[in-house]
C-alpha cells in the first residue's frame, strides 16, 4: 500500500510504462516537435501580423518573393505553416503536420540555398529538426517506404443482364 504521493505516482508509472520505455524517453518523444512547431507558428503568424521586421531581399530572391506576394501565394504558405506549427505544438496529427510542412521545408531550404544564403542557417536547423521529428514518428510512414505492395483486386464486375452461362 503506497504511503505517500511520490510512491503512488511511481507505482502508477511502473504499471503504465511499457517494456523498454522510461519516463525520460516518453518526455523526449512528446516534446521533440515543440521547437519545430514554435518556429512554424511564429513565422506563420508573422506572415499575417508582421511583428518581426524583415527587410525585403534583393536580386532574384526579392523578385521571387515579390511575385509570390503579389499573387497572394504567400498567404497560403503562411496558413500552412501556421496549421503545421499548431499541430506540432499540440502534439496531435504529427505525421500529417510533417507531410504538409515537408514541401515548405524543401522550398525554404532551396530558397536560401540558391537565392538568399543569409538565412541558410535557420533553413538547415528547420530541416534537421524536421528530420528528428520524422524519425520519432517514422512508424507512421512505414507503408510508403515499401518497395512492393500486394494489390488487392476487386472481383470483375459484369454488365447488367449478362449471365456467366451465355458465353
Amino acid at each position: 500500500m503506497p504511503v505517500g504521493y511520490a510512491e503512488a505516482r511511481n507505482i502508477v508509472f511502473l504499471k503504465s510504462a511499457g517494456p523498454a520505455q522510461s519516463c525520460f524517453h516518453e518526455n523526449i518523444n512528446s516534446h521533440q516537435s515543440v521547437p519545430l512547431g514554435l518556429i512554424f507558428l511564429v513565422f506563420g503568424l508573422n506572415g499575417f501580423l508582421h511583428f518581426i521586421p524583415m527587410p525585403p531581399p534583393s536580386g532574384v530572391a526579392g523578385r521571387f518573393l515579390g511575385s509570390m506576394f503579389v499573387t497572394k501565394y504567400l498567404l497560403f504558405v503562411f496558413a500552412i505553416q501556421l496549421i503545421g506549427g499548431v499541430l506540432l505544438l499540440i502534439n496531435r496529427y504529427v505525421p500529417i503536420a510533417l507531410t504538409i510542412l515537408g514541401p515548405i521545408i524543401v522550398n525554404i531550404l532551396l530558397f536560401h540555398g540558391l537565392m538568399n544564403p543569409a538565412g541558410f542557417g535557420l533553413a538547415l536547423l528547420v530541416t534537421i529538426l524536421s528530420g528528428i521529428v520524422f524519425v520519432s514518428v517514422s512508424s507512421a510512414f512505414a507503408g510508403i517506404f515499401q518497395a512492393r505492395v500486394d494489390m488487392k483486386t476487386a472481383p470483375a464486375l459484369r454488365p447488367v443482364g449478362i449471365s456467366p452461362a451465355t458465353n
